[in-house]
């Protein structure tokens, strides 16, 4: 029998149109109705932050949107820029949270959209909790028409995601990824980043644009700008076995991230990996709540 989780604060669902895009919206209603907002990474969605809402107390009003193209969010015809992600944050604040600064809480992709978001525009944001969101590694000019290359070999032949035989196959193949991850989170994420395919098979539930790779180098020099403009307290926290923080290096250290970001906090999780927020939530929310308790 297929191990199953069962949700402790089963979420409501809705869809809100942000910058003409149909965005689609997992919510968490607590007591206190000022919202965390929760900013899944690449190729995820927001409702896996269950696990983590279910470790918390009920205190806390959540807001998980998956970003354009992921999850069940709209695919937009246009493509996919990083900024864009600045500009639908900021919408989607303006309409849930449009009179006080809020508190974001971003996983990877989501945590550096946070701390850049964050820096750009320090009024908007009251407090951050980074989870595994480094940057990414510096870049060369040289480096430019190679990129461009990719790029444009990538356009005449789109790159697609595979396809599996099953949700459940699928679930295997993530434990099978991450031995950290139990069967029953396996399977609850296999069901949520899986859609069903003509074909009687599935595939994963985003546009297949986003794995193609983005012409324009990333500018270390520049994200490190925003960050120093950052005035909110930043939880910044890194996973014990991060294969991330290890191909990035000294750069995503909490050690170099506090040099630039003047009020970050640093905070190990033991025990985990990247996708901390589906291995360790317990950990994870306990040190989310004592940071939201002091700040």
């Amino acid at each position: 029998m297929t191990s199953r989780y069962t949700p402790r604060r089963p979420p409501a669902h809705e869809e809100q149109s942000v910058r003409g895009v149909r965005h689609h919206l997992t919510i968490w209603p607590g007591s206190d109705p000022d919202p965390l907002f929760l900013l899944h990474g690449w190729m995820d969605a927001g409702e896996t932050f269950q696990f983590l809402v279910d470790a918390m107390s009920d205190h806390w009003t959540c807001i998980a949107p998956d970003w354009r193209g992921f999850g069940r969010t709209q695919w937009p015809d246009d493509g996919y820029w990083f900024p864009d992600y600045f500009a639908d944050l900021e919408e989607l604040l303006d309409q849930r949270a449009p009179d006080s600064p809020v508190t974001l809480i971003g996983h990877s992709m989501g945590g550096n959209i946070a701390t850049l978001y964050a820096g750009i525009r320090p009024e908007r944001v009251r407090r951050v909790v980074c989870i595994e969101g480094f940057g990414l590694a510096r870049t060369h000019p040289e480096q430019a028409p190679g990129r461009y290359r990719k790029w444009l070999d990538q356009v005449r032949e789109p790159p697609e995601f595979a396809n599996f035989s099953s949700v459940e196959a699928f679930a295997l193949l993530l434990q099978r990824r991450n031995p950290r991850l139990s069967a029953a989170h396996a399977n609850f994420i296999a069901r949520i980043w899986a859609v069903d395919a003509e074909d009687g098979t599935v595939r994963a539930r985003a546009d297949p644009s986003h794995k193609r790779v983005n012409p324009l180098l990333y500018r270390r020099d520049e994200s490190e700008a925003c960050w120093r403009e950052i005035t909110a307290p930043v939880l910044y926290i890194t996973a014990e076995h991060s294969d991330f923080l290890q191909r990035l290096g000294e750069d995503g250290t909490a050690k170099s991230m506090a040099k630039i970001i003047a009020g970050l906090q640093p905070c190990v999780i033991p025990g985990a990996s990247h996708m901390v927020h589906h291995e360790q939530p317990e950990s994870l929310a306990r040190e989310i709540q004592r940071f939201l308790a002091e700040t």
